[in-house]
């Protein structure tokens, strides 16, 4: 067997150090998540405390939560994914709550914890819903399973999670009123500051792969975005804008960056969309509805090459909750939510994950210590303490995950606390320890099951990337082929090279696999970016910026 057919040995990988624990740039739109949630926790509990019930919060605080989710989606899409979100929600937690009234086996709830941690993690993965993930369900869900109930009462808890699901969902659809097109602006502004940063390079310069890589994800989300809102007037005018990052991503050296800045920043206010003139608008906005009447992936497809990650999960979460059962510890479920927090897609993001939560948690816990004298002044000072951390989380936790799990620590301890007032140094004690355990048994876990899906997917990511470019090639080779045609294929090749390097990434952060064509994945990379360019001028898309494309 010749070198070229022979498989490749596997091969280990390091993990990560350098840069765990550095913060980022602030998220365009980090008050709204972290006002959203106060202002869809605040009244249900309030409302409570003036009842004399707070015993009751954790499952108001189910359906509150659900205001986290689907910030970046076009309110069209937020108001579909919100429903699902409050159902998923309300689902899990019938479940935990059934589970509970039928048994006071620990190992048993922890079995039940694990396989619906390792359901949501598998769901969500596959519908993207997210940021944050599957996290806050399990720790819904999870915490649910230890609480005393009776099956006499599990009707009235669900229902203070629906209302309070409605009231959420209520939340996340009111900022619609103001700013009806603000997400889809969002995401076509990122792709253009995106695809400035990539035409700034030439396309030769240092750091040009890399910025390549990001600009071509800005573009497929903000696609995303456009094609999951409604039809409208400004979707259009938006689909022209990202077309010219599309353009940009492709021929970087002959594009003008500061027009596609100046077109972002305008984006970013309340004034008109820019209007971009250009002859080839017709068949971009015909292939815009060609991949709009494309079937959507069934959801089936996107859950089987999740099945590691979700082996992973379940393995891991039942581990860490049996672990803390056998040294005493009070609450597993604060072991089984650290260690389904950990699971991302590959091992090295897992680790990363995983120093970041016990970093954050740890210094949460010091927190927790330093507030606690404050919030034990009564049941007033609690709950407003408690709608501090969750500003303070949703605020942070965009620079870094540690720093946002620094206040989402105390907030999670002080809602043990709504039945009554407990221990501080009890309760310090069982986290630091069901941190630790659920963190350590979590990656000993995900070290145990490897994701050798992940060289699979990347061959069929090539192999996807390489048929895209060839037929898209052969339509230029044609006399005269169809705008729409071309449009379409240019647009398919550019999603195409966009998966392959999601994938490639994905797969680089496994620790145990055989070795990646790296240099095949350069070559469809670099072919499929020139078939791009090459459409581009067959179109004869203008690649500078008009000086009338902005109007006021």
């Amino acid at each position: 067997m010749t070198p070229a057919t022979s498989a490749p040995a596997p091969r280990t990988r390091r993990l990560p150090l350098a840069g765990v624990l550095g913060l980022g740039r602030p998220a365009d739109i980090w008050f709204k998540p972290a006002l959203s949630v106060v202002a869809s926790v605040a009244p249900p509990n309030l409302l409570l405390l003036a009842l004399g019930r707070l015993d009751l919060a954790m499952y108001t605080m189910a359906g509150s939560l659900c205001a986290l989710y689907a910030h970046n989606r076009p309110y069209a899409a937020r108001a579909r994914v919100l429903a699902w979100v409050v159902l998923g929600m309300v689902g899990g937690l019938a479940v935990s709550l059934v589970a509970a009234s039928l048994t006071s086996s620990a190992v048993v709830l922890v079995t039940v914890g694990a396989l619906l941690a390792a359901l949501q993690k598998a769901l969500c993965d596959a519908s993207r819903v997210g940021p944050p993930g599957n996290v806050v369900l399990t720790f819904i869900t999870s915490a649910s399973l230890f609480a005393p109930q009776t099956l006499g009462q599990v009707p009235g808890h669900l229902a203070l999670a629906v209302a309070a699901g409605a009231w959420s969902w209520l939340v996340g659809m009111a900022p619609g009123l103001l700013r009806p097109h603000g997400p889809e602006r969002r995401a076509t502004a990122g792709a253009l500051k995106a695809a400035a940063a990539h035409a700034a390079t030439r396309g030769t310069a240092d750091g040009h792969a890399r910025a390549r890589a990001v600009a071509a994800a800005a573009v497929q989300a903000a696609w995303q975005s456009l094609l999951a809102a409604g039809d409208t007037r400004t979707r259009r005018g938006l689909e022209r804008l990202v077309v010219r990052a599309e353009v940009a991503l492709a021929a970087p050296a002959d594009t003008d960056a500061e027009q596609l800045r100046t077109w972002a920043r305008e984006l970013t206010g309340t004034g008109p969309v820019p209007q971009v003139h250009d002859p080839a608008a017709a068949g971009e906005l015909l292939g815009v509805q060609a991949e709009l009447a494309a079937p959507a992936r069934p959801l089936w497809a996107r859950l089987g090459p999740l099945a590691p990650i979700a082996v992973r999960t379940a393995l891991g979460c039942a581990l860490a909750g049996y672990a803390s059962l056998a040294l005493g510890v009070g609450r597993p479920y604060w072991a089984l939510v650290t260690a389904a927090s950990l699971y991302q897609a590959n091992l090295a993001l897992t680790w990363t994950r995983g120093v970041q939560r016990v970093v954050g948690n740890l210094l949460g816990v010091l927190l927790f210590a330093a507030v606690v004298p404050l919030a034990h002044l009564g049941p007033a000072a609690l709950v407003l303490c408690c709608l501090a951390f969750n500003f303070g989380a949703e605020a942070l936790i965009g620079r870094n995950y540690w720093l946002g799990t620094v206040c989402v620590t105390p907030m999670a301890l002080l809602i043990t606390e709504f039945t009554g007032f407990q221990e501080p140094g009890l309760l310090i004690t069982e986290r630091v320890v069901d941190t630790v355990v659920g963190a350590l048994v979590g990656f000993l876990a995900a070290v145990a099951v490897t994701n050798r899906r992940s060289g699979d997917r990347v061959e069929h990511a090539l192999s996807a990337a390489e048929r895209a470019r060839e037929h898209t090639a052969r339509l230029l080779a044609e006399a005269a082929p169809a705008p729409t045609a071309v449009e379409s294929a240019r647009r398919a090749l550019a999603a195409a090279l966009a998966e392959l390097r999601a994938t490639v990434d994905a797969a680089s952060g496994e620790w145990w696999q055989r070795a990646l064509p790296q240099e095949r994945v350069v070559r469809a990379e670099q072919a499929g970016h020139r078939t791009l360019a090459a459409t581009v001028r067959h179109q004869g898309l203008r690649l500078s910026g008009e000086a009338e494309g902005a109007r006021p």
